[in-house]
């Protein structure tokens, strides 16, 4: 069984919970009263138990993967707008320049950084699993 960041839809759960910003219930509530739904009609709406929207909401628990996708489609948003900060979002201005001189290499040379970085990561992954279990 594979435990990297490529691997079991498991694994991608556990790192989604760990991931999950503190202000994800107010970015939640923000929404959820930004489109005018009660938390009943968005659990309707999004095929979600309501005690489920109430915990999400008070900070007691934290969705899937499946229901951050279930609440942003239900929200018209992208799971991104749903869990992060606009400054939370994306490479910093280092690695995006990084990624943009990346772009500018021929298909060989990209495939030779992917593959150096997926590496890399994989071998971060498997360091963190380690200690954590």
């Amino acid at each position: 069984m594979s435990i990297g960041i490529f691997g079991q839809d498991y694994c991608m759960a556990i790192s989604i919970t760990w991931l999950l910003p503190m202000n994800f219930p107010a970015r939640l509530i923000r929404y959820r009263k930004a489109v005018g739904l009660t938390q009943q009609s968005l659990a309707d709406a999004a095929d979600i138990h309501v005690t489920q929207i109430k915990r999400y909401e008070a900070g007691s628990a934290q969705p899937t993967l499946e229901g951050l996708v279930k609440l942003a489609k239900t929200l018209h948003v992208s799971i991104d707008e749903l869990v992060f900060d606009e400054d939370e979002r994306g490479p910093s201005d280092r690695t995006r320049l990084l990624f943009e001189a990346i772009e500018r290499l021929q298909d060989e040379e990209q495939q030779v950084i992917r593959e150096v970085l997926e590496g890399m990561i994989l071998k971060y992954e498997a360091r963190r699993w380690t200690r954590a279990g």
